[in-house]
């Protein structure tokens, strides 16, 4: 078995760009921006091999082109979008091989339309999932461009995955997004100790991710449009009764807008 090294490399104010490497070689997932990344790879020897695009927001894009000039025809893979700088364009169902091992992707729209996610089952001690901003720590992301019940099941497919899945999301949202899910669930117990250990982390200046999909299930609301007491909530605070879950999944993400 290939062991991978993941290693989170901070950009702008609270992005993380995820570098995947073995053997000296790194696949960079999500390349913001080109300085802290090349900075990184410089630091600990390592030769950039490919790059791993998510959707075409520009803290997830806009580092490609520098990255590219310093490392000429290395593959960019990225979804069908009109970003330019993507020479690999990637389908749902579809998979790559790099650093030993297969990468499938799954398309996740919801934030985006084009937003896909990569998943790599044969890792130990964890299955790995690098979602860009469709799941966060604790959240999910905005609805840019695409419906409340488009991102319900692309969550659904992540779900589907194994419980140990390690979540490798591109922001440190964690606390931000744990403060609405207490607001929503405050009996939650599994959510109390989660805030506990989050806020020790930061509190350390350490990342709050990866986290585990089993605990996102237990803690993230949008997770949990099925459970009763989400959607007690969020009916107390709509002040309707609804039940179907595509209706609390959007009642749900339109409170956290304003929260």
């Amino acid at each position: 078995m290939i062991m991978l090294s993941i290693s989170p490399i901070s950009a702008f104010s609270d992005n993380y760009i995820w570098c995947v490497a073995h053997n000296g070689e790194a696949v960079i997932v999500d390349p913001g921006d080109a300085a802290p990344v090349l900075k990184y790879l410089d630091q600990h020897q390592l030769k950039l091999s490919a790059i791993l695009i998510t959707h075409h927001h520009y803290d997830h894009v806009n580092g490609i082109e520098l990255l590219c000039e310093q490392y000429p025809q290395i593959p960019v893979y990225g979804p069908q979008n009109q970003c330019p700088v993507i020479n690999q364009r990637l389908n749902h169902g579809e998979s790559i091989r790099l650093l030993g091992h297969d990468i499938d992707v799954i398309a996740v729209p919801g934030h985006t339309l084009d937003h896909i996610a990569y998943y790599i089952a044969d890792t130990q001690p964890n299955p790995l999932l690098f979602c860009g901003d469709t799941l966060f720590a604790g959240g999910c992301g905005r609805l840019f461009e695409g419906t409340a019940e488009q991102m319900l099941d692309s969550l659904g497919l992540i779900c589907a995955l194994p419980a140990n899945t390690a979540v490798y999301c591109a922001h440190e949202y964690t606390l931000s997004n744990l403060r609405f899910a207490q607001e929503v669930e405050p009996a939650n117990q599994n959510l109390q100790d989660r805030i506990a250990d989050a806020s020790s982390r930061r509190a350390e200046g350490l990342p709050t991710v990866p986290s585990e999909l089993a605990l996102e299930l237990l803690t993230n609301p949008f997770l949990r449009a099925g459970n009763s007491a989400v959607q007690a909530s969020v009916n107390a605070h709509t002040g309707t009764k609804c039940w179907e879950k595509k209706d609390i999944f959007a009642n749900l993400r339109k409170w956290k807008d304003n929260f």
